[in-house]
């Protein structure tokens, strides 16, 4: 976190000796200047700023009070004392945010920051297989907009998935949206599941322990196992981590899968001589920075184009403005906190 009494000049210092490798000089100066103004104007309006895994490197190393992956900055979003929460990361994440502190104004800096794994499933998709499957409880990803989850029982990370399913003690259960993590989490806890589509399909009454939903995330749904095969070909001593959100045949060809913290954790941790993130590749560069000693392969390399979204020109004009106010009607709020709530008290 940056000190208080940091002048310009060493948070420039501090930027280029994390990011030499991974931002250019020229572009480091300016951030440096962006970066310094936001978190003078931070400490000011009493606000954090909670930066998500997958945010650029010169962001990420220079004004979030708090990073980590979702569910971390879930845990930070339910505790702050500050007045503005600045949510870099996605519309999701802000809602969660929203969700958990009603009373504090929270700002995304893009309104274009959205998810295409959020949009791939509405309230109204939820009420229908609730219909569908009556008295089976419902999980939803925390990938998933303030509607859906006030629709939900639980929410669940990627990181507590599985322990979030096993917690219900449910004979079957309805696990949404994310395609991939669904199979990934039927296969660690010995489900067998289902996909039924908007129209009925005889399959539907046959015996199952989890019904999923077709949504995928539009980075980690890009890599394949040729893939791995191409780089393990080239490079036979590489460690390769997946994200969850990966097909369940790419995190079977991997060495490691976890959420994007799980990911940073065995990367500080691992005694390889390289490894491969496949998941989305700013992240990779954040990893690369904290670990310099560690070669990091930069091959598959994919960037969301919604986290793309927040620039630091933004999050500035997201404090300077008051701009971009992220509201949860009160009566999803109070519906989704119960899900987002139980979701934390998991861990």
């Amino acid at each position: 976190m940056p000190q208080l009494a940091e002048t310009q000049s060493d948070l420039y210092q501090r930027m280029k000796e994390k990011l030499a490798r991974v931002v250019p000089e020229v572009e480091l100066k300016y951030k440096a200047e962006l970066a310094f103004r936001i978190n003078a104007l931070k400490r000011e309006r009493n606000a954090v700023i909670l930066g998500h895994n997958y945010m650029e490197p010169a962001l990420y190393h220079s004004i979030p009070d708090f990073t980590g992956d979702s569910l971390e900055l879930c845990r930070k979003a339910a505790t702050t004392d500050a007045d503005v929460i600045v949510f870099c990361g996605v519309r999701f994440m802000a809602e969660t945010a929203k969700i958990l502190n009603p009373e504090k104004t929270v700002l995304i800096p893009s309104p274009r920051a959205g998810c295409s794994l959020a949009q791939s499933i509405t309230a109204a998709d939820v009420r229908e297989l609730r219909a569908r499957f009556p008295g089976v409880p419902v999980v939803s990803y925390v990938n998933t907009y303030a509607d859906v989850k006030a629709e939900s029982d639980i929410c669940c990370t990627s990181g507590n998935a599985a322990k979030v399913v096993r917690s219900l003690g449910s004979p079957q259960v309805i696990f949404l949206p994310d395609e991939f993590l669904a199979r990934n989490v039927a296969l660690e806890t010995g489900k067998k599941i289902i996909f039924p589509t908007r129209t009925p399909r005889p399959d539907d009454g046959l015996d199952f322990q989890m019904v999923g939903w077709q949504g995928r995330c539009e980075v980690h749904e890009k890599f394949t196992v040729e893939d791995i095969t191409a780089i393990r070909r080239q490079f036979p001593d590489v460690v390769v981590l997946a994200h969850p959100e990966c097909s369940p045949e790419v995190v079977a060809a991997s060495d490691f899968s976890g959420s994007t913290s799980a990911m940073s954790a065995y990367v500080e941790h691992t005694k390889a001589p390289r490894y491969l993130l496949l998941t989305e590749c700013s992240m990779g560069d954040n990893i690369a920075a904290a670990n310099p000693r560690k070669e990091m392969l930069r091959l598959c390399s994919v960037r969301c184009p919604h986290m793309n979204e927040i620039t630091l020109e933004q999050t500035l004009a997201a404090l300077e403005q008051t701009r971009y106010v992220v509201d949860v009607p009160h009566d999803i709020r109070v519906r989704a906190f119960g899900a987002v709530q139980r979701m934390i008290e998991i861990g």
